[in-house]
């Protein structure tokens, strides 16, 4: 497989670990050198910062998506500015200050935030990569193995027994459900991206096995509405440490932004 080798532009600083660990996405994969190699939407990819940069090893002519998906164009120090608002707000913008809100595939990024119901990071991790593994083609890459996610196809005509080897639980026939809306046109991601945040949150959490945090994720994740603000118990936690109301924040055009950076630092340092 050709490479190329490039360094992405943008006026904030950028950390890969921050970025990958922050409780966004599941598929990118820590290397002994610092890097991390991933796959987005069939494309594989090593990434590592330098000099708060971003740089990526990639197949050629595959550098306009990478911008995109890294949302190269968004000024994310400005965005930090407008949150510092008190310490403890200050201090979650300066602690995560090289995290960026990724530009995911939509359908990998409802599936995913389906399986991290009631999970924790590592094992929603596991059952992807099994996921993956299971029904996913495989890419060899800088000497590993990678595997695409699987399409909506290749789920909706499964059942939960052919799911048992993902230990994914209860979540499995949810994961189903979302495969046979899709390829059946019942949902539809271009048509849910043009609605506004509040009409795809109702439409999305039709869907069986999609409630408002879910719902919430993946319009942030994986539709890219900024003004998505998912709730959690670290969310509640980061509200207990915040001097005022963070309802402030939960209106803004940026209010999945400032979660994403209040969720990290309070999980970073066991607020609460």
């Amino acid at each position: 497989m050709q490479q190329q080798t490039f360094i992405l532009p943008g006026q904030a600083p950028f950390s890969a670990r921050q970025t990958f660990t922050c409780g966004q996405c599941f598929r990118w994969t820590p290397q002994p050198d610092g890097s991390y190699i991933g796959m987005v939407r069939g494309i594989p990819a090593q990434v590592w910062e330098k000099n708060r940069q971003l740089s990526i090893c990639t197949v050629p002519d595959s550098f306009a998506m990478w911008t995109d998906y890294f949302d190269c164009e968004t000024d994310y120090v400005s965005i930090c500015r407008s949150f510092a608002v008190d310490d403890f707000t200050t201090q979650a913008a300066e602690f995560g200050s090289g995290i960026r809100i990724l530009k995911q595939e939509p359908w990998e990024a409802l599936c995913t935030f389906i399986l991290s119901q009631c999970n924790n990071i590592p094992r929603i991790t596991g059952i992807v990569s099994r996921l993956c593994e299971l029904l996913g083609t495989p890419v060899s890459f800088q000497g590993q193995t990678l595997y695409t996610f699987p399409t909506p196809e290749s789920l909706a005509e499964l059942t939960p027994s052919d799911l048992q080897s993902l230990r994914a639980g209860y979540r499995a026939p949810y994961l189903l459900a979302a495969a046979q809306a899709v390829q059946s046109g019942d949902l539809d991601f271009a048509a849910l991206n043009r609605l506004s945040t509040s009409d795809a949150r109702r439409e999305i959490m039709q869907l069986r096995g999609v409630g408002r945090k879910v719902a919430d994720c993946f319009l942030l994740f994986g539709l890219h509405k900024l003004d998505a603000f998912p709730v959690d118990t670290w969310m509640k936690k980061a509200a207990a440490c915040y001097s005022g109301d963070m309802r402030r924040f939960m209106d803004s055009p940026y209010a999945g932004v400032y979660q994403q950076y209040f969720f990290f630092y309070t999980r970073e340092h066991g607020l609460g």
